[in-house]
């Protein structure tokens, strides 16, 4: 795969692993990832989240730079993430 919008995806399934806590079924990712664990927006967007809700999951985690107008669109929860540790809190903290 080489959609940078995994990245976010395999990121969380590591997490997930290292720290042996399960992620949610209902959530989904999308999410290019840097370096220094920012998380960056992905292209395409409108049509990530309408997927997933369509694929039946109630949440979706994407980039804070993805969320302008997109909020009343969908009918699925929109999580805005803007670094790893973000991510982290609120899943495996259960912030989300």
């Amino acid at each position: 795969m080489t959609d940078p919008a995994l990245d976010l995806a395999v990121v969380v399934a590591v997490m997930s692993s290292n720290f042996d806590v399960a992620v949610p079924r209902h959530a989904a990712f999308a999410g290019e990832v840097g370096l220094s664990g920012e998380i960056r927006t992905v292209t395409r967007i409108d049509q990530r989240v309408s997927e997933a809700a369509k694929l039946g999951f109630e949440t979706i985690f994407i980039p804070s730079g993805n969320l302008k107008g997109i909020h009343d669109k969908f009918n699925i929860k929109i999580v805005e993430v803007n670094k790893v540790t973000d991510v982290f809190e609120k899943i495996f903290r259960g912030e989300a």
